[in-house]
C-alpha cells in the first residue's frame, strides 16, 4: 500500500470532489488495488482456484484502468461477463439448466455493481466487507467447511490493511472501482460456492443491507424518472452523510453492525428459508422506506424554511 501511495502521488491518481461526492478533499484513489494483489497470491498458492482468481485479477485490472480513464461501458461489460464466466466454470454453474445460469449471471453482475455503487463514504466498503467475510469464515469453520480458510483470510487481511488507511475522518485513500469491484467479485464467488454446496439460498442474505438500500433506491429513482445509471446521492447512507452530516465512520459502522446482526439471524435462528427471507427483509424494507421518507421530507422542509 505504501508503495502504491508513492506511485499514485507521482502520477496524480487522486479522487477529486464534485457535486455528487461525499468528501471535500483530494484523496488517493485506487487503494483497493490491494484486493487484486490478494487474488494474485491466491492464484499462485492455490492452483485449484486459479480460474476465479484470474477472473478477479482481470476485473480488477479493467476497473483500475477505468479509474484512470473512463472506458466504454461495452469494454467493461465484456470483461465483467468474461470474469464471471470464469468464476461460473470453476463453480460448475455452467452445467446447470440455462434459466438458472441466466439468473446466476443476473445476480452476480448485479451484486458486483451494487457493491461498487455503495462505495461512497469513508469506511463503508471496508467495514461492510469485514462483516461479510467474518461471517463467511465463521460458517466455514463452524457450520460447513466449503472452502480453504486462506481463501477468506487473505482478502480479510487485505481488507484490514485497506481499512487502516481508509477508516479515518480524513481517509488516506479510497478503494476506487478496482477495490470495490474486485472484492465484490470474490465475495460473490464465496457465497455462490457456499450456496451450491449447502443448497441453502438464505446465505445470499449475507448481503441484505446493501441489497435493500440499493434495490429500494433504484425503485425510488425509477419513480422519480431519473436515469438509474447516472451518479446520484439518494442512497440512505448518502442522505445521512451529506444532508444530515452524520460522521462517515459512524454511518459505516452502523451498516457493518446491521449486517452482522443479519448474519447472526441467518446462522443461528432455525427457520424455514422462506421465513428467514421474510423475517429479515420485511422489517429492513419497511424501516428503510419510513425512515428515509421522513429524513427527505424533513430536510426539504428545512431547506424551504431557510430559503424563505
Amino acid at each position: 500500500m505504501l508503495v502504491y501511495f508513492r506511485i499514485a502521488e507521482r502520477y496524480n491518481i487522486v479522487d477529486r470532489p464534485n457535486e455528487r461526492s461525499s468528501h471535500t478533499n483530494l484523496t488517493i484513489r485506487g487503494g483497493g488495488v490491494i484486493f487484486p494483489i490478494a487474488c494474485i497470491l491466491i492464484f499462485f498458492l492455490y492452483p485449484a482456484y486459479q480460474l476465479p482468481a484470474a477472473g478477479a485479477v482481470a476485473i480488477g485490472i479493467i476497473s483500475f484502468i477505468d479509474d484512470r480513464i473512463t472506458l466504454s461501458s461495452k469494454i467493461r461489460l465484456v470483461v465483467h461477463f468474461t470474469a464471471v464466466t470464469m468464476m461460473f466454470v470453476a463453480l460448475g454453474i455452467m452445467k446447470l439448466p440455462v434459466l438458472l445460469i441466466i439468473v446466476s449471471y443476473f445476480f452476480a453482475i448485479g451484486i458486483i455493481n451494487v457493491y461498487n455503487f455503495m462505495d461512497g463514504i469513508n469506511g463503508i466498503t471496508g467495514g461492510y466487507t469485514l462483516a461479510v467475510l467474518a461471517g463467511l469464515q465463521y460458517v466455514n469453520n463452524s457450520v460447513v467447511n466449503f472452502i480453504e480458510p486462506d481463501l477468506i483470510w487473505l482478502p480479510m487481511l487485505a481488507n484490514v490493511v485497506f481499512l487502516f488507511f481508509n477508516f479515518r475522518k480524513k481517509a488516506k485513500c479510497f478503494a476506487g472501482d478496482v477495490g470495490s469491484i474486485t472484492i465484490a467479485f470474490w465475495i460473490v464467488f464465496l457465497i455462490f460456492k457456499l450456496i451450491l454446496q449447502t443448497h441453502d439460498f438464505t446465505y445470499i442474505l449475507f448481503l441484505a443491507i446493501y441489497g435493500v438500500d440499493s434495490v429500494l433506491t433504484i425503485v425510488q429513482r425509477i419513480m422519480l424518472r431519473q436515469n438509474i445509471f447516472e451518479a446520484h446521492r439518494l442512497h440512505f447512507y448518502q442522505i445521512l452523510a451529506n444532508e444530515y452530516k452524520v460522521p462517515h465512520l459512524l454511518v459505516s459502522t452502523c451498516y457493518a453492525i446491521a449486517q452482522v446482526i443479519v448474519i447472526i439471524v441467518v446462522i443461528a435462528i432455525p427457520l424455514h428459508p422462506l421465513w428467514k427471507f421474510i423475517v429479515i427483509l420485511a422489517p429492513l424494507a419497511v424501516s428503510y422506506v419510513i425512515v428515509k421518507r421522513y429524513l427527505i421530507t424533513k430536510h426539504s422542509m428545512l431547506k424551504l424554511s431557510q430559503n424563505k
